[in-house]
């Protein structure tokens, strides 16, 4: 299991198929809600895959958005889910957030991973809102600034 940050349109391709698998299949979120002006490697964003067994098989990007890092698009295939690798996924952009000098990280999760990321010391920080269809709520985690 391992991550790497995408820098080649190739590997974007592949952190795509994986978002209409999981979202727009699985999940039923609309073709076109699910991807917007971020998914470029321009810089607005740094997208990640995590790989099983040399597959790229999850995906995840990261955002700044008023000076908090907002952790998005977080999927695995669902043959590969139950590996521990969305921890790594959030690990991966979480260290990037550090990188990057930020103090917060931010999320949109839906409401049956609340505790998955609860075990990863995100704080819920709303009520339940629908985004594309599906519960969702904010969550909050103050980052360690001594990792930088």
């Amino acid at each position: 299991m391992n991550s790497k940050r995408i820098t080649e349109d190739s590997d974007l391709q592949k952190a795509f198929d994986i978002r209409k698998e999981v979202f727009v299949k699985e999940q039923g979120v609309p073709l076109e809600e699910e991807f917007d002006q971020f998914d470029t490697l321009d810089g607005q964003c740094e997208h990640i895959l995590v790989y099983y067994e040399d597959e790229p098989v999850g995906t995840g990007r990261l955002r700044v958005v008023d000076g908090i890092g907002k952790l998005e698009r977080i999927c695995i295939l669902e043959s590969y889910r139950k590996f521990g690798l969305g921890k790594v996924i959030v690990k991966a952009l979480e260290e990037i957030a550090n990188r990057k000098g930020l103090a917060q990280v931010k999320l949109h999760g839906q409401t049956h991973a609340e505790g998955f990321y609860e075990k990863l010391g995100y704080e819920t920080a709303s009520n339940v809102f629908i985004e594309d269809g599906i519960p969702h709520i904010l969550m909050i985690k103050t980052l360690d600034t001594q990792l930088i």
